[in-house]
């Protein structure tokens, strides 16, 4: 494990600046806004608390009496504005709807990028009247007009589950490569479609996990106009021996990467899982249909000295 993953740790102090839950939510675009600020604080809170950046690539945020490490843009750390560049494609893609996941994706041979050691996957549905979004009881699901107060102690749960994740997990190999994939909803998205920093991209039926693989549910945001679902999936040697606030199952080597378009009906999707292998293969004509995937326009090696 590099020394920066070994030595870092969240901090808890009071904060009212830098806040970043608006203080209102009552429309899709207000929506919009939160779902964008905790996508870009999980992806910084993935990227320094596994240490893939000097810490001069972080900013500070609060978030409540939680301060959060944001990534910013750090010239002397090219790895850090790819990753920058990342977030705000996913920022186009999700305003203009089409999102459906972007999976953050640790690998270690340059020849072999569907051979993985871990994998981050963030799925997003939308609505367009506010209506509640159930997704089971470990989730918070919310009518637009809400008290934002409830939202926002959603994200500071989702979070901190993810900043304890992150904090307890063991070490990466040490050299790995960092990349990012996007899935979108096929029926609405140009076939043309390219956001900022990504080209047209290879959608690989597997990914084959370098070990023993377990998927771990970090949470849900819900905020009636939109939702984003969290999951990591790691080495399970990585685990500790304790995991609180954290649903997860055991699963093979070999992950059908079918599962990173299915429509969740989270109940029979987590079934299918359990019994097929990390499984989401759909059997309808959709499954035979291509799937577009847009991949980095460039890929890299972080820096972890």
């Amino acid at each position: 494990m590099s020394s920066a993953q070994l030595s870092r740790s969240i901090r808890i102090q009071k904060a009212s600046k830098g806040a970043v839950i608006p203080s209102q939510i009552t429309n899709g675009h207000e929506s919009l806004i939160i779902v964008k600020k905790l996508f870009a604080s999980c992806v910084s809170c993935i990227t320094y608390l596994r240490g893939l950046f000097p810490e001069s690539s972080y900013g500070e945020r609060h978030l409540d009496d939680f301060s959060l490490k944001i990534l910013r843009e750090d010239k002397k750390c090219p790895g850090s504005l790819h990753v920058i560049k990342w977030i705000k494609g996913c920022f186009h893609a999700l305003e203009k709807r089409y999102l459906h996941m972007a999976v953050l994706t640790l690998y270690t041979n340059p020849k072999e990028p569907e051979s993985v050691t871990e994998i981050y996957q963030f799925k997003f549905k939308y609505s367009k009247e506010g209506a509640t979004m159930g997704f089971g009881s470990n989730s918070a699901s919310f009518e637009s007009g809400t008290n934002s107060g409830n939202i926002k102690n959603a994200s500071i749960l989702l979070i901190r589950t993810l900043y304890i994740l992150m904090q307890n997990l063991g070490p990466l190999p040490n050299d790995v490569i960092l990349t990012m994939k996007l899935h979108y909803y096929n029926e609405v998205t140009p076939h043309d479609y390219q956001p900022p920093g990504f080209k047209e991209g290879v959608n690989s039926h597997f990914l084959l996990f370098n070990g023993d693989p377990v998927n771990l549910k970090v949470g849900t945001l819900s905020t009636g106009f939109h939702s984003m679902r969290v999951k990591v999936t790691t080495e399970a040697s990585r685990i500790p021996d304790t995991e609180n606030n954290l649903s997860w199952e055991n699963n093979t080597t070999e992950i059908d990467n079918q599962g990173l378009d299915c429509e969740e009906d989270e109940e029979e999707c987590d079934t299918q899982m359990q019994r097929m292998n990390f499984v989401y293969s759909q059997q309808s004509s959709e499954s035979s249909r291509k799937k577009k995937v847009n991949e980095p326009v460039k890929g890299f090696i972080p820096d972890r000295k």
